[in-house]
């Protein structure tokens, strides 16, 4: 794929992730399963705060779509902090048996917007 359509589906990419950011995580968080996307026991207060990061993250996404290549470090950012974030739950995930259900949950979904996101990033820089 060449830059050009790299950048065209990085913009959409961007708007998609956004979203989800936005709008998915409170729901999938706190009904739709809970066991995929919060912790065992419940701490609605450390949730809380992660909604609230990713919310504001995914409004920042949103507006990085107009221009990706102005806005690389964020979109790095993102794919840096969704692998370590993701890495992190992962390991917890397989010390702590209450915590399995991520293993199906917001662990792929986070390696799966950096991948997508890594993919997606124009690969030349123009100067």
């Amino acid at each position: 794929m060449d830059d050009n359509a790299r950048a065209k589906y990085l913009s959409i990419a961007l708007v998609v992730v956004g979203l989800i950011f936005i709008l998915a995580i409170f729901p999938m968080m706190m009904w739709i399963w809970p066991a995929g996307w919060g912790w065992t026991p419940r701490q609605p207060e450390y949730e809380q705060m992660i909604m609230g990061v990713y919310a504001t993250l995914g409004v920042f996404l949103i507006c990085a779509a107009k221009n990706p290549a102005a806005n690389a470090s964020l979109i790095w950012f993102t794919i840096w902090s969704s692998l370590v974030h993701a890495t992190i739950m992962l390991i917890q995930a397989l010390v702590d048996v209450t915590e399995r259900e991520n293993l199906m949950g917001d662990i792929p979904a986070l390696y799966l917007v950096a991948v997508i996101l890594w993919y997606l990033m124009p690969k030349h820089v123009k100067k």
